[in-house]
């Protein structure tokens, strides 16, 4: 056996494993869903493909004219090069690799796999099995997406098995406290908003218990009941995700929620859920689960999908700003520092007061308002709370910038009427100097060019400049911008966010508002 051919094959080995760090970072941004995974990899440019199947031939050409000392160089660089890389970009990436159990065990996979290559290659006698393995090592190291794909195969049917054990132990949990309420949160947009508002201010009576941040996929829930409720929580209040039809039923059928509030059906994850009917579908599942409980489901009826669901019977008790809502927003004042608003539920009215920035708010604090009433929070509590909230970081959610400007930061809106009302919000500041960084919207299916050119046009009428992130997706909001008048030489596209707050330099000073609008997550940022 030839070192220099082992060397070679372990170097690839070692260029394969650092790959598969970016491959695993991508699965993770994609939900896990291989189908999602290589819909991303058809995206990428296929420069890098043929430089790999290029670098493939060179190193079998190597062995063939048996310039094997060549072949390691060759090899060796191409590992440093893929670990100095893969280093790089998760320095660099916007929502790094979280490195999770399930990654961890997926990782051993990928390790596991080249060192069968390698042992067999090292050891077996067998002349075809050995070429075989050594032929595999190679690919596998230069294709680092193969072996990451194969190591989620052969793990799936083991993480099944560990997802089960933890969701039978979330409902065992939850079984044990008898005298828990579980409030179910979900809409395309506004859910996580609403969560913490209804939070804080059923703080103001009970021992509440929230799911953190966006944990609002089943194992996040499971994670947060396993990790966070306590005997003496009194009130779960769960957030429920979703992007396929089902993803809300399997949350109920873990939780089993007592009430429900849907805080709107809206277009988004169109290019999973196909319809926007099968996106109402979904959120109501949460409706059904509540309904067969004999509990309360409240909506936001200002969106039109819920509303046309009410009309149609279902029991819905509805709150907005529409004279139908049983619990209605009135008198709405607005300002750059946040709204002042009644809340009218029946012959009751509550006079409130909040920092928090958006229409959209005032009717998330207006369905807050109405569970909270539900369940016997006194007036005064309710308004205390309310005058408290903070700003829910990356939504709306005002700070100091470079320089003495001002950022809106809202970076985690992605839908629509969110984006909408956020350019609008930054129209409300007079007298400053207004600017928008945004890569637009995703997962809109055949709707996100004109979603997209919708918020160039909105930019164009709110805005002094516009950067827009991303060359190619760029594209609709910096069309939609110039066929509104916007001047082309205040329209600037960038590569990236880095390159975008570049950009933005010259224009931070004391004065300036900027409004970074989703931060797209690394798997989107083409």
């Amino acid at each position: 056996m030839n070192i220099f051919i082992l060397l070679s094959a372990i170097s690839l080995s070692l260029a394969g494993t650092a790959g598969a760090i970016k491959q695993m970072h991508m699965m993770q941004q994609n939900s896990y869903y291989l189908s999602r995974y290589f819909k991303w990899l058809a995206g990428e440019n296929n420069f890098g493909f043929y430089a790999r199947t290029a670098l493939v031939v060179l190193v079998a050409l190597l062995f063939v004219v048996k310039w094997y000392v060549l072949a390691l160089i060759v090899s060796l660089l191409f590992a440093a090069f893929c670990l100095y890389k893969n280093i790089k970009e998760q320095k660099k990436a916007i929502k790094p690799l979280v490195f999770t159990q399930r990654i961890i065990r997926t990782y051993a996979a990928v390790i596991a796999i080249f060192m069968v290559l390698i042992i067999v290659f090292a050891l077996c006698k067998a002349p075809v099995l050995r070429i075989s393995a050594l032929t595999l090592c190679f690919i596998f190291g230069i294709f680092c997406e193969i072996p990451t794909a194969l190591a989620f195969v052969l793990m799936k049917p083991i993480e099944k098995v560990i997802t089960k054990g933890f969701i039978n132990d979330a409902k065992k949990i939850l079984r044990s406290n008898r005298h828990l309420k579980i409030i179910g949160v979900t809409g395309s947009y506004g859910k996580t908003s609403v969560k913490f508002i209804l939070a804080r201010i059923l703080s103001e009576k009970f021992n509440v218990l929230a799911t953190p941040q966006s944990f609002n996929t089943p194992m996040g829930v499971v994670r947060t009941v396993r990790e966070k409720l306590r005997p003496q929580t009194e009130i779960f209040v769960c957030e429920m995700g979703a992007k396929n039809v089902g993803d809300i039923k399997e949350i109920c059928d873990i939780v089993n929620p007592t009430m429900g509030l849907i805080t709107s059906v809206g277009e988004q994850h169109l290019e999973t859920f196909k319809t926007l009917e099968n996106v109402c579908s979904t959120k109501f599942e949460l409706y059904d689960a509540v309904k067969k409980k004999g509990g309360k489901v409240f909506a936001n009826i200002n969106s039109a999908p819920i509303y046309e669901r009410q009309g149609c019977g279902a029991d819905i008790i509805g709150y907005g700003t529409v004279d139908t809502a049983f619990a209605r927003a009135e008198n709405v004042s607005y300002s750059a520092q946040g709204a002042e608003f009644d809340v009218v539920i029946g012959t009751e009215k509550i006079h409130l007061t909040t920092k928090l920035l958006g229409a959209h708010n005032v009717i998330n604090i207006t369905g807050a308002v109405l569970v909270a009433k539900e369940l016997g929070v006194k007036n005064e509590d309710i308004a205390f709370a309310v005058s408290r909230l903070e700003q829910t970081q990356h939504r709306l959610e005002l700070k100091p910038f470079k320089n003495g400007s001002v950022m809106i930061d809202d970076a985690y809106n992605s839908n629509p009427e969110g984006c909408l009302e956020a350019v609008n919000v930054l129209s409300r500041f007079e007298d400053s100097f207004k600017v928008i960084i945004t890569p637009g919207l995703v997962e809109l299916g055949e709707r996100e060019y004109d979603v997209n050119y919708s918020l160039g046009a909105a930019a164009a009428k709110a805005a002094d400049v516009i950067i827009a992130v991303g060359k190619k997706r760029s594209e609709p909001i910096v069309k939609g911008a110039l066929d509104n008048g916007f001047k082309n030489e205040n329209l600037f596209v960038a590569e990236s966010f880095k390159n975008a707050l570049e950009i933005f330099e010259p224009f931070a000073k004391s004065g300036t508002v900027v409004l970074v609008e989703n931060d797209l997550p690394d798997n989107y940022l083409k």
